[in-house]
């Protein structure tokens, strides 16, 4: 009998006064038993609702199923079928709005912990497989990966099971992209993602890092290299500004930089030579993942002080409700209806403080969402000695504007076809933040994944 309890097992998670003031992970995740008694909740169902919500289309029922038997290494296998990074995805992934949302115990409950139970699956097989996974036969065929994010790394994965040499070519000193500059410690353990890697590399992926391509190499010269395709996921990694007086004040980070200084730096340890500066008041402005997750850190950092400056209501919030939840039982306090018009300094050009104004909502605008207008007379200031831009990242225009052929968005997204993730330039493919804009990891995996099978067909293709 299937239990029939309408709520999910809670999360067992880090007291929120403990965990602000370390970067351990939040969430401790189930059990043996928590996780067998939330399997017993899948009600199997033969349609599988569940499976259309997911990016890289993994059987969940059938490794729920495995869950509920006890047997987790045959529910990881059946995961890693699908999904090249399912430890990754189980932290990060939002369910919610994904596999979760179609599941049917959802509609009188709340559906099945998904999620939680694929971080459950791949952290017992991390903890207890001893074989490393055995290198496929070669096929005898090249492929070039530009960036080890989670649309480059899933490409590659996915490749590479199927026979084909793969390189992954990375620009930063370390592999794993978005992954390991920026999500932080707390949400993502980098153990998790170098495990993950290196699960790839025993697969036969090659990792080339410090390599950025359109300056070290170019597109054609991959091809010049022998490499039959090229699949670009360079990621978004351009931080956008509000173009308001006062950004270049000393103090003010975009969220990229002050995430990657934190997580791949490490800036939160003492005796690093690359810190971020000492502060108490600090305001973010966004309301995505990022600007919580620059939010968070910012406490961890010591600051007394930490604002959520969003423009729209909590409704429009668009980051994960438990990152959003996460944030205020840490103490992050939200501001929400406000935007910022200035940020303000002193005579040594350092940020004093960020001029806002309040906002109402209006119609709504081309997203679908309701426009923010300005109330007038609205304006105030709050005293901060930091902020921190998270309105969003493009792509950077190194690649495009050293591959010619190469047709992109006026925004600098890459043109590809929308199954197979082509380009303009035969051979060349694109998937991820390159293509989409900053968007999650598993939508970029899953651009990742059917990439790779088209570029198995493309090469198969030309020996006929």
């Amino acid at each position: 009998m299937p239990n029939m309890s309408p709520k999910k097992n809670p999360m067992p998670t880090q007291e929120p006064a403990a965990r602000a003031k370390n970067f351990q992970e939040v969430a401790l995740g189930y059990t043996k038993e928590q996780a067998m008694d939330e399997a017993g909740r899948c009600l199997n169902c033969k349609n599988k609702p569940c499976v259309s919500g997911c990016p890289v289309s993994i059987d969940i029922p059938a490794f729920i199923m495995k869950v509920r038997e006890g047997d987790f290494e045959e529910a990881y296998n059946i995961i890693s079928r699908s999904s090249s990074l399912p430890a990754v995805c189980g932290r990060v992934c939002p369910q919610e709005t994904q596999c979760e949302s179609k599941c049917v115990r959802g509609i009188k409950g709340e559906p099945v912990a998904i999620g939680r139970l694929e971080r459950f699956v791949a952290d017992w097989h991390n903890e207890h497989a001893k074989e490393k996974p055995a290198k496929p036969a070669s096929n005898g065929h090249k492929v070039a990966v530009v960036g080890a994010g989670p649309s480059g790394l899933t490409c590659a994965g996915d490749l590479a099971k199927k026979g084909y040499d793969v390189t992954v070519f990375e620009a930063l000193h370390l592999a794993g992209g978005v992954l390991v500059y920026g999500i932080p410690e707390f949400r993502l353990p980098k153990a998790i993602v170098e495990k993950e890697i290196e699960t790839l590399k025993d697969l036969g992926v090659k990792m080339e890092t410090n390599m950025v391509i359109g300056k070290v190499l170019s597109v054609d010269e991959l091809f010049e290299m022998g490499f039959e395709a090229v699949f670009i996921g360079s990621g978004a990694g351009l931080p956008r500004f509000m173009n308001i007086p006062g950004e270049n004040l000393k103090g003010v980070y975009s969220a990229n930089e002050f995430l990657t200084r934190v997580n791949l730096m490490k800036a939160f340890k003492p005796d690093n030579p690359t810190p971020v500066q000492k502060v108490n008041k600090v305001a973010v402005v966004g309301g995505g993942n990022v600007a919580m997750d620059a939010a968070r850190c910012a406490l961890r950092l010591g600051a007394e002080k930490v604002y959520i400056v969003y423009r729209r209501s909590m409704d429009e919030l668009p980051a994960r409700k438990e990152e959003v939840e996460h944030a205020m039982e840490e103490g992050v306090e939200f501001k929400l209806l406000t935007n910022p018009v200035e940020i303000l300094g002193n005579e040594h050009k350092c940020v004093t403080g960020i001029k806002c104004v309040e906002m109402a909502l209006g119609e709504p605008d081309e997203s679908g969402r309701r426009r923010p207008v300005v109330k007038e007379g609205s304006e105030f200031t709050l005293e901060v000695d930091c902020v921190i831009m998270s309105i969003g990242t493009s792509p950077n225009p190194l690649i495009r504007s050293t591959t010619p052929g190469l047709q992109t968005q006026k925004w600098g997204g890459i043109i590809t076809e929308e199954e197979t993730g082509l380009t303009s330039r035969e051979g060349v493919y694109a998937g991820g933040d390159a293509v989409t804009g900053a968007a999650t990891v598993i939508l970029a995996m899953g651009a990742g994944k059917n990439a790779a099978n088209a570029i198995d067909e493309y090469i198969q293709s030309k020996k006929k």
